[in-house]
């Protein structure tokens, strides 16, 4: 039977991934977006978003209802889940979150509705933990008095040029009908791929960053290997990548909610049916040593206990995303290692900084620092030149360029630059 398309559409979970796509949505649809932060809630009402991902004018001229009340939710026959799903103690995948959403979802769950996963899970997830709770909650059957669907979230927080209409959008469903009507309905914000079915798209998400994941850290791996050997790895790219079919990895500090934290899951279900994934894990333990090994390098190049200065603490440049950061784990290091630290970063919020790692953000680039570590490459510090960098190293500092921000300022008088 041909499922209709929805009259009104309830988006859990208003983040990075939930409100973009909840403005994009209400542009065809009655769209409510629920979330359980209270506050959340209040800035999207008033027109704004913390994460830069929604312009104001955009979100007044949306149309959709953004509430954390979760009776607002009946009636709804699209239920449509993008909560956060991290990793917990063990790096054991945490699905709190989306176990919470399934029990707010439950209760507000009708004959016909469907309910469709954004969440990165590994395969079989949606159907083996998501279809119970909600027919526990709900009273109802999986697969005949409701239905499930899953659409991997492709966003890529502070990227202009990859946003929900310009990427190509995986969808599948419980049976072929429900696959038809998600096609139809994503089909109105963006291109769409269907899927063979749920296990291949929650598959095909998690090997996605996975992916990336390997690469950055076969790039880690021998840019710890050329700084032995007294080679730069950015002169090494700089030649490699004159190959046409060279993978211009960068290296780094891997974080974030995605690429940190998706190979666990892929590693988590392949332990399940008996396979080791040394590949998968072997990566992660590279890019999770990173951070570690670049503050030992900065502290092999200082003569003790000094003062140093972290340009960046988000776990990518140019957005406000604290989450999973690696340039926080640098700072942690180093202060471990007997430094003093500072940092400074113009996109993070100051109050979560200070909640999530302790950090105090300066406000400004001041004050004369021993070391100045460039760790997150955000635009504001690509126009730092020599005048500055001076001014805030003495005599005989240290800039570790980690990222490979200023390969032009050429020589400075006095000061000592390393980069791996």
């Amino acid at each position: 039977m041909s499922i209709p398309l929805p009259q009104q559409i309830t988006i859990v979970g208003l983040g990075y991934v939930g409100l973009p796509l909840a403005v994009a949505m209400a542009r065809h649809f009655r769209v409510i977006g629920f979330d359980v932060d209270a506050r959340r809630v209040a800035e999207l009402t008033s027109g704004s978003d913390r994460t830069g991902e929604v312009a104001a004018d955009g979100l007044a001229a949306s149309g959709a209802t953004f509430t954390s009340e979760a009776v607002t939710m009946a009636g709804t026959d699209l239920f449509i889940v993008a909560v956060p799903t991290p990793v917990g103690p063990g790096n054991k995948p945490d699905f709190s979150d989306l176990k919470s959403a399934c029990a707010a979802v439950a209760p507000h769950l009708g004959k016909g509705a469907v309910a469709v996963f954004e969440s990165t899970v590994y395969p079989g997830a949606t159907e083996e933990i998501c279809g119970p709770l909600l027919e526990e909650g709900s009273g109802l059957a999986c697969g005949s008095d409701f239905f499930l669907g899953y659409s991997p979230e492709r966003m890529n927080p502070g990227d202009p040029e990859h946003t929900l209409p310009n990427v190509v959008k995986v969808v599948a469903g419980q049976t072929p009908d429900v696959a038809a009507m998600l096609a139809e309905v994503y089909g109105k914000v963006t291109t769409v791929f269907v899927a063979r079915n749920i296990a291949t798209a929650e598959a095909a998400k998690v090997i996605e960053n996975a992916q990336r994941d390997i690469n950055i850290a076969f790039v880690n791996e021998v840019t710890q290997i050329f700084d032995l050997l007294g080679i730069s790895v950015y002169d090494v790219l700089d030649a490699a990548t004159t190959k046409w079919n060279f993978l211009n990895f960068r290296p780094g500090l891997v974080g974030g909610h995605c690429i940190g934290v998706d190979p666990y899951y892929l590693a988590e279900r392949a332990q399940q049916v008996g396979y080791d994934p040394h590949v998968v894990l072997s990566g992660r333990r590279t890019n999770d040593g990173m951070a570690a090994w670049l503050a030992r390098c900065v502290d092999a190049r200082l003569p003790g206990s000094s003062r140093i200065l972290v340009l960046g603490l988000t776990f990518k440049e140019n957005v406000p995303d604290l989450r999973n950061s690696g340039a926080a784990e640098l700072v942690r290091v180093l202060s471990d290692l007997g430094h003093s630290v500072a940092a400074h970063d113009p996109y993070a919020d100051p109050a979560e900084a200070r909640a999530q790692y302790g950090v105090e953000l300066l406000t400004g680039l001041t004050g004369v620092h021993d070391c100045v570590v460039g760790a997150v490459a955000h635009r504001d510090y690509d126009g730092i030149g020599a005048d500055e960098i001076a001014r805030l190293l003495p005599e005989g500092g240290l800039l570790a360029d980690i990222k490979g921000m200023w390969r032009d300022l050429g020589e400075l008088p006095d000061i000592t630059i390393w980069r791996p």
